[in-house]
């Protein structure tokens, strides 16, 4: 397992704030619903998993419809 394969971001404002790596994409995934309850509320929030082994975006928060 690659501990640093799910990198997740937090952008506010156009710049990083947070990010954090994980080798488990659950995790990563909890940790990502954590983020947006604690800190959706900042200005112009963004919130992006990625598994950096393919480059794939996972989800993000806001949607992008």
């Amino acid at each position: 397992m690659n501990p640093d394969r799910y990198h997740l971001t937090l952008m506010s404002d156009g710049r990083p704030v947070m990010q954090g790596w994980w080798g488990s994409e659950a995790v990563a995934r909890r940790q990502f619903k954590v983020w947006i309850g604690e800190r959706g509320s900042m200005p112009d929030a963004r919130i992006t998993l990625v598994d950096e082994e393919t480059g794939e975006v996972l989800t993000m928060w806001p949607d992008e419809a």
